[in-house]
């Protein structure tokens, strides 16, 4: 029997790097006022190349403002705006821009057929660790953002960054509390298992997560969380062939967006998607498309977005009938 392994093809569009917290395994954010934010014109034109690309997803990730800036207006504008834009040309968008107020998250989600926010952790050791000046990295703040996407049924990625300081018993509360947060919403879709590697740009500079412990925190996921969340994994972060089918053994089933940056992880560059799938493929396993937003949340979206979304499912099954991978 074959067995399913799912991806999104994506594209990360970047609004800005500049980013108030300083986590200090970042090898993304730069300083604020560092960086020139991405002008509608530019977003316009890099959509426009990927147009018959076989791109559906549009992975809108910035930086954060302060919330208590005066630009931050400016900045959830452009990234509306972006979203927005990209619906109309015909991809879907999925933002992760950080914490946002209820109403900013309410917003973008009439733009977004899916959203995100890393848990990371609950471990409030972080607090006086990699996360000492990251202000929106508090635990209470990230499981607001958490319950208020449920409240505005956003169908929504969450995960943990694993190997950053946190005890190793912290996988289990965290795992924990996304599952009693989807329990009482049901909006989770997803949620990332992601082993910090170490990037050329960061100040933390340690060791990076022992990545043989993988497949353990996979199936205590698997056993922890409700069986309507999908457990995804980088494979670009995962260097061992035989690791990778081992993680996907113990319950891992979405490989998550395969872009041509990883623009958190830099240094950590995807697999050829050929190749990928060839490599599923002798394990038994069959790698299929996506949609950013699963057929079982569809329901929470608005018309608009449920139109677009069949637009794209139409496009997809017309690309894999002509450019089977």
């Amino acid at each position: 029997m074959i067995k399913v392994i799912t991806y999104s093809p994506a594209y990360t569009i970047v609004p800005t790097y500049e980013c108030f917290n300083r986590c200090s395994y970042c090898n993304f954010r730069v300083d604020p006022g560092a960086d020139t934010w991405m002008k509608i014109d530019r977003a316009t034109q890099i959509l426009t190349d990927l147009q018959g690309e076989n791109i559906c997803e549009i992975l809108i990730l910035s930086g954060e403002i302060h919330p208590q800036s005066a630009r931050r207006p400016a900045w959830l504008d452009r990234i509306y705006e972006i979203g927005n834009l990209a619906l109309n040309m015909g991809f879907l968008p999925h933002t992760n821009a950080g914490p946002l107020s209820y109403d900013e998250m309410a917003r973008l989600a009439s733009v977004n057929v899916s959203m995100g926010l890393m848990l990371e952790s609950l471990d409030p050791a972080l607090l006086q660790g990699v996360h000492r000046h990251a202000p929106s990295k508090l635990p209470a703040i990230r499981l607001e953002q958490l319950n208020w996407a449920g409240e505005l049924q956003i169908p929504f990625t969450t995960g943990l960054l694993l190997g950053i300081g946190e005890a190793e018993t912290d996988w289990q509360i965290s795992l924990q509390a996304i599952s009693d947060i989807h329990v009482r919403w049901g909006h989770i879709q997803e949620v990332i298992l992601q082993p910090y590697s170490p990037g050329s740009q960061e100040s933390l500079a340690g060791l990076g997560f022992d990545i043989l412990k993988l497949p353990r925190v996979i199936q205590l996921a698997r056993q922890i969380l409700p069986a309507d969340i999908t457990i995804q994994i980088p494979p670009n972060l995962i260097p061992n062939p035989d690791l990778l089918l081992a993680c996907l053994a113990a319950g891992a089933k979405d490989l998550g967006g395969i872009v041509p940056k990883d623009e958190v992880n830099p240094d950590y560059h995807h697999l050829q998607l050929a190749n990928l799938s060839a490599l599923l493929a002798n394990a038994g396993y069959e790698l299929q498309r996506r949609l950013p937003v699963y057929p079982n949340r569809e329901h929470y979206l608005s018309e608009r977005l449920k139109a677009k979304i069949q637009h794209q499912r139409r496009s997809m099954q017309m690309a894999a009938i002509d450019n089977p991978d």
